[in-house]
């Protein structure tokens, strides 16, 4: 481990070196910037560090320890690239604005990498921080507070969740902004995510009137515009709903595909995460509607996706292959067809990545990713029970999965059988692995 930190150290001062060589050779670590990418509405969301005020070197350093954690997804690579962050972090040693920047957005980097592992606690713990930056722009503020939000959303702090999204409106308006596209879409940044602690309180009105005027937001996109989709879905606005989708799909692809790093988003409203629950919510949406060849593609592409960003063996993976496992269920169910030995492997590869392992009677009660691991088990009690020398265990999963269900929008039969039409349209969010 001393070896690699002096390794690491060495690594560091060669990006300070080289960000001071002048712009020629600043972004030889670094792919350049296309003009597409700063001309497009993903731009606007994420300012503060990039700005002509941020700090250069502190830009280097975290593009540089998010590429090296990523590069191997291993527990390695993820500490040496937190590593990388700590000396940046040490490094802001002047006061003011730019400092202060610079120090949030490498805490909105660390509570990232730290959400990708799931030490979501760590994660918050990094973007509380930034609450005691007294200089701190108001973008990188309002990045910290949704990913606050958000990672209370995912574990199932509903309350705690709403109180910091009141934070964050609270922040704004009492923000001195000038009318323009920037404070436009701050505002529906810190309206988005008030919305969606309302749509997972089943707050339908509140979150109709918080996401009032989204259609007519040119720039409104990334997680804000994520949350309009799901928020239209459970409207029953589906094909206003794909075109959102597909237009966060489109956005979050360009960014992704620009080689730039977007940090100044944390934990679970990071681009990647936002990229792939828009593209598993628009798979759901279409095998709920009865599009199955659509929604196999969406789905094995998020599945592609998710293995890519978050490693094969992380609990995100588990929730994607329970949106597949549904999706074929439901497919089965409308065309009179039989997929159990797909269905049952999936399920219990899912089962397995979320830790799901009830108890006789259903006594845990306690699990993370509470929808998503209930569901799972919901429907594996189902195929279970149609076997005749397995209907024991099946019952035993039935009866957890019945006493675990606590979602107060939709009941679990009605998850796991969707009549066509449907009335009522469940989605998945992978971003904070709950269903909406």
């Amino acid at each position: 481990m001393i070896r690699v930190a002096v390794q690491l150290s060495k690594t560091t001062a060669a990006v300070v070196r080289t960000a001071r060589l002048g712009s020629s050779s600043r972004f030889s670590l670094l792919s350049p910037p296309s003009s597409s990418w700063l001309a497009s509405p993903w731009r606007s969301l994420h300012v503060g560090i990039d700005q002509p005020n941020g700090s250069p070197v502190a830009r280097l350093m975290i593009n540089y320890a998010l590429s090296h954690a990523r590069s191997q997804k291993s527990d390695e690579s993820y500490a040496q690239g937190l590593l990388v962050l700590e000396q940046c972090l040490s490094a802001q040693s002047s006061e003011g604005q730019d400092a202060d920047n610079s120090r949030g957005a490498v805490l909105l980097a660390m509570s990232t990498l730290f959400a990708e592992r799931g030490d979501i606690h760590d994660a918050i713990d990094k973007l509380q921080r930034i609450e005691d930056l007294a200089h701190c722009s108001l973008d990188i503020r309002v990045a910290a507070l949704e990913a606050l939000a958000g990672l209370h959303l995912e574990l199932d702090l509903d309350d705690s969740s709403s109180a910091i999204a009141d934070k964050c409106l609270q922040l704004f308006e009492n923000s001195e902004l000038t009318d323009d596209g920037t404070s436009e879409v701050l505002r529906a940044r810190v309206k988005a995510v008030k919305g969606l602690v309302e749509l997972v309180k089943n707050n339908l009105d509140a979150a109709e009137s918080l996401f009032e005027g989204f259609q007519t937001i040119e720039r409104c996109a990334g997680s804000a515009a994520f949350a309009y989709g799901e928020f239209l879905v459970a409207s029953q606005n589906f094909s206003s709903a794909k075109e959102v989708y597909q237009r966060v799909i489109e956005v979050g692809s360009e960014v992704n595909d620009s080689s730039v790093h977007c940090p100044l988003a944390g934990g679970n409203m990071s681009p990647m995460d936002v990229l792939v629950a828009a593209t598993c919510a628009l798979g759901q949406l279409e095998g709920n509607l009865g599009n199955f060849a659509e929604a196999e593609d969406l789905l094995t592409t998020t599945l592609t996706k998710t293995e890519e960003y978050f490693g094969s063996h992380h609990p995100k993976v588990g929730v994607v292959l329970t949106c597949i496992a549904l999706m074929f269920r439901h497919k089965a169910m409308k065309e009179h067809s039989s997929s159990l030995l797909i269905q049952e492997g999936l399920y219990r590869r899912a089962m397995d990545l979320m830790k799901v392992s009830p108890k006789g009677t259903g006594e845990q009660l306690k699990v993370d990713r509470r929808d998503i691991a209930i569901i799972a088990g919901g429907a594996y009690a189902k195929i279970l029970d149609v076997q005749k020398n397995r209907k024991a265990e099946g019952q035993m999963m039935k009866n957890w999965a019945e006493l675990a269900w606590r979602n107060r929008r939709i009941s679990l039969k009605e998850v796991l059988d969707i009549g066509q039409p449907p009335s009522k349209v469940p989605v998945i969010d992978t971003r904070i692995c709950r269903l909406i």
